[in-house]
């Protein structure tokens, strides 16, 4: 199924395409998107065709920002009802884990997963939207780069509105490259932000995730969790995409084991086996594959050397991922990245 996102997501696009001087109704349309639907926040529509539209809103008006200008703009309540449940959490650390949980509800393209470590909290942040033409999701069959902005943006946007307008992240990256003009990104996210990322996301002192929550009403809660309860579960046939993401953050932790992947996922060993060979794959399989797409990004990418590329891939020494590189690629790690920046 091609993943879907409500119309919400696009809540004040027409407005930021005004004050860009582009036409929202004709650029929707060109993408299939039916202007008129914005009226209905609740709707779903194909993941792909946003990413779609704001790419070419980005092309059309000549900013590389669009996506996190659209952010900017972005408020707790844009998420719908489950704002309502948010709103009522205790902690920042409760809102997260509703959030994160209940990603599905208002967009199934969103991945989102939070990790700490040493004092530090990671929000990871990706994106599957699949392709108009495909119902199969891939990364690369539609650019992303303005849909994970927003998401990155919006984000922040939400941790404001628990933690204070002033507050900024330690630090916040993206995979992709960076404009020409980064101070929008500045301006919005604070001064660390880092380009040609080994991950997108956003990183934080774990001690925010034990705010409380100023806007929570004890006597609502049990209203909210109610609703709450209401609201269906994750499809498990999302298995696969949770492992591949589990995988790619426990892959520089040196803990990337089946075991702890199963453990992390709520499975014991054979339950999470049985999963992914419902999906025809095993466990090795997503492991090498998700290895596999990594160090094509990582080592392209002149910021990192073949030892980062090495550790950050779970390789106890460069040798051994060089020989599992040559292995994969019929080239050394060195020939590749000659290849790629020749």
């Amino acid at each position: 199924m091609k993943p879907l996102a409500r119309y919400a997501s696009l809540n004040r696009y027409v407005d930021l395409c005004r004050s860009v001087h582009i036409d929202a109704v004709d650029l929707m349309r060109s993408v299939g998107l039916a202007p008129a639907s914005l009226a209905n926040p609740d709707q779903w529509v194909p993941a792909a065709s946003i990413a779609a539209l704001l790419e070419l809103s980005a092309t059309e008006s000549g900013r590389e920002d669009f996506g996190l200008l659209l952010a900017e703009l972005r408020r707790l309540s844009n998420l719908g009802p489950l704002s309502l449940v948010i709103r009522e959490e205790p902690d920042v650390r409760s809102a997260l884990d509703v959030l994160i949980r209940y990603e599905h509800t208002y967009n199934e393209a969103l991945r989102i997963r939070l990790t700490e470590v040493s004092g530090l909290a990671t929000l990871r942040i990706g994106l599957e939207v699949g392709d108009p033409a495909n119902s199969r999701p891939t990364a690369d069959s539609v650019d992303t780069r303005q849909t994970v902005e927003l998401a990155v943006g919006a984000t922040v946007q939400i941790l404001r509105s628990f933690l204070g307008p002033a507050w900024h992240p330690v630090s916040v990256g993206f995979t992709h490259s960076a404009p020409q003009d980064t101070s929008t990104h500045r301006r919005i996210l604070g001064n660390a932000v880092d380009f040609d990322h080994e991950f997108t996301g956003i990183v934080f002192y774990a001690s925010d995730l034990d705010a409380r929550n100023e806007l929570a009403d004890e006597l609502l809660r049990p209203y909210a969790r109610a609703f709450l309860d209401s609201l269906p579960a994750a499809d498990s046939s999302d298995t696969l995409s949770r492992t591949r993401e589990l995988i790619e953050v426990l892959l520089p932790t040196g803990r990337c084991s089946v075991e702890h992947v199963a453990r992390s996922l709520g499975f014991d060993r054979r339950t999470l086996h049985r999963h992914l060979a419902e999906s025809g794959d095993t466990f090795t399989a997503v492991l090498n594959s998700v290895r596999s797409s990594l160090a094509q990004r990582l080592v392209s990418n002149p910021r990192y050397s073949l030892t980062d590329v090495a550790v950050h891939l779970g390789f106890s020494t460069q040798g051994s991922f060089s020989r599992w590189f040559r292995t994969q690629f019929s080239m050394s790690p060195s020939e590749w990245k000659a290849q790629r920046q020749g």
